[in-house]
């Protein structure tokens, strides 16, 4: 479902905008483009004053599975925001183990205390930290939507899987430039 509305209290969460994972830029679609976009959400969403969760990552998903291994650990800058996306003070910054934000983090209990009922999801990769936490989000009860433009993934076969299948069944989904729109169009 295309982008209708945002409620109220909406908070934007970026998700691994950080030194790290941007450098490798390996993604099919240029994550010079990913973080341009998510910069502009992220301008929009400070403007108008309203919550915004900048999310990196130190670990991967806990158990065996056929996937490459996370390295025991990371370089030491690896999980430092990139510099573009102007982290402010009022900024809440999460530091994930798994791939979704919600697991053994407070986002939650931070989106609860600032009583936001929906959030715009965008960063990398689309079908894994993005998705992870925009399924969490969902099963929480907050309304979704996700900015699809402002995300990409290591496989363009796994980033279009997550926005034409399972996304559409999760919330609402939308360009950067409709979802600004609707915020200024709102406020």
């Amino acid at each position: 479902m295309a982008v209708t509305i945002l409620d109220p209290k909406t908070a934007l969460i970026v998700i691994d905008l950080q030194k790290g994972i941007v450098a490798r830029d390996t993604a099919p679609y240029p994550i010079s483009g990913v973080v341009k976009n998510s910069v502009a959400l992220l301008d929009a969403f400070r403007k108008h004053k309203l919550p915004v969760a900048l999310v990196n990552v130190t670990g991967g998903a806990p158990g065996r599975n056929e996937g490459p291994k996370m390295p025991a650990s990371f370089p030491a800058e690896f999980a430092e925001l990139i510099p573009e996306l102007k982290q402010q003070p009022s900024d809440h910054t999460v530091t994930k183990r798994t791939w979704g934000a919600f697991t053994n983090t407070d986002l939650n209990d931070w989106l609860k205390k600032n009583g936001v009922t929906q959030i715009v999801c965008c960063g990398v990769a689309t079908s894994i930290g993005v998705e992870s936490t925009a399924r969490f989000a969902q099963e929480a009860g907050y309304n979704i939507t996700l900015a699809t433009d402002a995300m990409t993934d290591m496989s363009a076969g796994a980033h279009e899987n997550s926005v034409k299948r399972i996304f559409p069944r999760l919330g609402e989904t939308g360009t950067t430039a409709e979802i600004v729109a609707l915020l200024e169009n709102t406020r």
